[in-house]
């Protein structure tokens, strides 16, 4: 079983490389470190938004484990000491089902 939480931010006017930037170079290293993998990251630079998903192994209960030592690291306080929210306008958060995975065979038709 995996637990998969897809993250959705749309982005301040202008922000969108540097928002990029400082994920790329920041989120996926800090996430890993407490045990979560990154599903994927894909911007929309039309739209101004970012859409992410992150995993762990195993149900709801184990991902929300896993978030207070991470919330409260100081990794991630360094990390967010650069001050992200401010180049992001509004974020949606849900979990989601695995409906297609492209690591995992197709279903037959």
């Amino acid at each position: 079983m995996k637990t998969v939480q897809i993250r959705r931010y749309a982005l301040v006017p202008d922000m969108y490389d540097e928002f990029l930037a400082w994920w790329d170079a920041n989120m996926p290293k800090l996430r890993t470190q407490f045990g979560f993998a990154i599903e994927f990251g894909y911007g929309d630079r039309a739209a101004n938004e970012f859409v992410w998903a992150v995993s762990v192994d195993g149900d709801q209960a184990e991902f929300e484990r896993r978030m207070d030592p991470y919330m409260g690291s100081p990794e991630r306080a360094a990390v967010f000491a650069e001050n992200p929210e401010r180049m992001i306008a509004s974020v949606y958060t849900g979990f989601v089902d695995v409906v297609a995975d492209a690591a995992a065979p197709a279903h037959p038709a």
